[in-house]
């Protein structure tokens, strides 16, 4: 989930990043292509659904499992999170959800909206039933799935959910200015690569929202892991309209009505993640009924340390709760 703080200091940052040398768009240009080529070598497919093309691909074989990616994701985002499970033996299923890659933006690109949409994706899979891992903005989803769709929904598992919290200020709106220079931040494959190269740490404090010493500390598998993550937002430009999406859903969450989920339901969050979603995992576990709750001292927005542990913990979250 992008701050509107961090959105400015990409646009000036990375601006003056850019300009610096002609060598760094030879750079650009060959991580644009290496991104493009990794985005196609996942062989996605598209399906129609209600709302317009809703694109997918998936991974390994299974029990199959719905990752719902979250904020400058796709369905590769997804795939990348969920590695863990194919290797544990699951089949991974990962859409974009609406504005992401090849997936529709409709006028109405709402969390239940694109709930409904998962429906379609299940239908056309012939999946009846199905566990869904909701990470990050894409939380907000998942929970509307587990409510809108009670009998499709096999378990519910929010992973630093981006979601609402009692008593928590609502964002102030954006001024047309400040809008605009989100818009074009957004907008700019190089940009967004030229801060990434040049100024990694403010990126991962600020967009992933973890504090950079816990990468610097972290074993040579999760620095690479949690570098996938980053440079997996490129190309942003083909992500834009899901990012602004989520700035407006995610950036100021609305209650939800959950008291209303019936699936098995497992939270999971960080409590250094700078976005507080702690506090929001806290919330789903004590409305939801019989709700289980997952924290992590420290390893910010991206669980720097954990990963293993955490898919551990949801696989067999996953086979308890089978049905």
């Amino acid at each position: 989930m992008l701050t509107r703080r961090t959105l400015f200091a990409l646009a000036a940052g990375g601006t003056v990043a850019a300009l610096a040398a002609g060598w760094l768009r030879r750079r650009y240009s060959q991580a644009l292509d290496a991104a493009r080529a990794r985005i196609a070598g996942y062989r996605a497919t598209t399906i129609n659904s209600r709302f317009g093309p809703l694109q997918y691909a998936e991974a390994g074989t299974g029990v199959p499992v719905l990752m719902i990616h979250g904020s400058g994701g796709g369905f590769d985002q997804g795939l990348l999170f969920a590695a863990p499970l194919v290797e544990l033996g699951m089949r991974v299923i990962s859409p974009s959800r609406f504005g992401y890659l090849g997936s529709a933006f409709p006028a109405d690109a709402s969390s239940e909206n694109q709930a409904d949409a998962f429906v379609d994706l299940l239908d056309a899979l012939d999946v009846d039933r199905i566990a869904v891992i909701g990470g990050s903005a894409g939380a907000l989803s998942a929970i509307a799935f587990a409510i809108r769709h009670p009998d499709r929904c096999s378990a519910l598992i929010p992973v630093v959910p981006a979601t609402y919290v009692p008593d928590r200020p609502s964002a102030r709106p954006w001024s047309p200015g400040q809008q605009h220079v989100v818009e074009v931040a957004l907008g700019s494959d190089f940009l967004f690569w030229a801060a990434i190269s040049a100024m990694p740490e403010m990126m991962i404090g600020s967009v992933l929202a973890t504090d950079p010493a816990l990468l610097a500390a972290a074993s040579a598998d999760e620095r690479s892991r949690v570098q996938a993550v980053l440079d997996s937002i490129l190309p942003v430009s083909e992500r834009t309209q899901g990012l602004l999406n989520d700035m407006r859903l995610a950036g100021d969450p609305q209650p939800m009505p959950l008291k209303r989920i019936t699936a098995p339901t497992l939270a999971i969050s960080v409590e250094d993640d700078r976005y507080l979603t702690a506090d929001a995992a806290r919330h789903i576990a004590a409305s939801v009924a019989g709700a289980r709750l997952l924290l992590y001292p420290t390893g910010g927005h991206v669980w720097i340390g954990h990963n293993a542990e955490m898919f551990s913990a949801i696989r067999d979250f996953l086979k308890e709760t089978a049905s």
